[in-house]
């Protein structure tokens, strides 16, 4: 099969042949690869934000659509022909050791789910069924984009009717916040970026307010002249800046939640005046908002279906997996929504 390796840090994808496993072992799945979706956290890997990587050579990728091809023993959940979300967030199922792979004769390592390649052996627990009818372009969104945007809404800030949000970073994971966050009535909700495509595209998924962070001279005052003086009761930052998430943490209310879902670079700390937290204030990461896969992507996708969520013009750019390294560079921009990887793309 073909697929893009992680070689070195810092450098561009090796597009290659990779060598399958002759046979799958207890709990694995092999699955034919549609469409997968670049994320955050792998462009953290290929930079190394979390330090030096001990696994290259390997492969990446952790939301994607596919066809179940083959099953090794044990799996019950999916069968043969299934279409299915492969997804990072374990869920129902076994969980299996990682394939090993071979490239150019050498062992490529990966984890339970990879989607930057034409087929991955996952862990029976790394993907979830979806009705045959649904869009395979639109199904890797539910990967990591939807549930960890609903998650961070729904577990993380527990966001009650009324309250103010606000969201720092609009790309595929700020706009579902944006969204979400406006399917459960909180209010205002805050759209903040550094890209006016960006902010136009927040207003359409849920944010009754944007502000340009470059258009600003003092971005706490206009976030309290939105949501009132005393702060936000939500806010939630998608961009993994020291220096932002320190401001996040100054504009949320003394009673509320400041939510992370991106992450720093290693070193790059942040510094707070601590004292809130003794008291109400809330200062958290997310972990892909402690969703569960096998119950909140069937819910999703029927809020899809019955026109509940709105998903039309979240993917902003395609292309082919030849092509992954252009498609990265327009991750990097800031002025993509979701960029997608179409396998079966020419």
């Amino acid at each position: 099969m073909k697929a893009a390796i992680l070689v070195e840090q810092g450098r561009p994808l090796v597009i290659d042949d990779v060598e399958l496993p002759e046979i799958l072992h207890f709990g694995q799945v092999l699955v034919k690869v549609h469409c997968s979706g670049i994320c955050g956290a792998q462009i953290n890997e290929i930079d190394g934000t979390k330090g030096p990587d001990q696994f290259l050579p390997h492969l990446l990728g952790h939301e994607g659509s596919g066809t179940v091809v083959d099953r090794g023993p044990g799996v019950k959940t999916v069968d043969v022909g299934d279409r299915v979300v492969l997804h990072w967030r374990p869920s129902d199922g076994l969980e299996s050791e990682p394939p090993a792979y071979k490239w150019d004769g050498n062992p490529c390592n990966a984890g339970w789910v990879t989607t930057f390649n034409e087929y991955a052996v996952v862990s029976e627990n790394r993907i979830t069924r979806i009705p045959e009818s649904f869009d395979l372009k639109l199904a890797p969104l539910f990967g990591c984009a939807i549930t960890t945007a609903a998650g961070v809404i729904n577990n993380d800030a527990q966001v009650k009717i009324g309250q103010s949000v606000v969201v720092l970073g609009l790309g595929g994971v700020g706009l579902n916040i944006a969204q979400a966050a406006d399917l459960v009535s909180a209010n205002p909700i805050v759209g903040i970026d550094l890209h006016e495509e960006k902010l136009e595209m927040g207003s359409r998924f849920g944010a009754t307010h944007t502000i340009n962070a470059l258009a600003v001279t003092d971005l706490d005052a206009s976030i309290r002249e939105i949501v009132g003086e005393a702060g936000a009761d939500v806010i939630i930052d998608t961009t993994g800046d020291a220096r932002v998430i320190e401001q996040a943490y100054n504009a949320t209310h003394p009673d509320g939640k400041t939510i992370l879902v991106g992450v720093p670079q290693k070193g790059n700390n942040i510094s707070i005046y601590s004292l809130p937290l003794h008291f109400n204030k809330v200062l958290t990461g997310s972990h892909g908002g402690s969703c569960e896969p096998h119950l909140d992507i069937p819910r999703y996708v029927s809020l899809v279906e019955n026109g509940r969520m709105n998903l039309d013009g979240l993917i902003t750019h395609e292309f082919a997996l030849d092509d992954i390294n252009e498609a990265i560079r327009a991750v990097r921009s800031g002025q993509a929504g979701r960029v997608i990887i179409s396998m079966d793309r020419n």
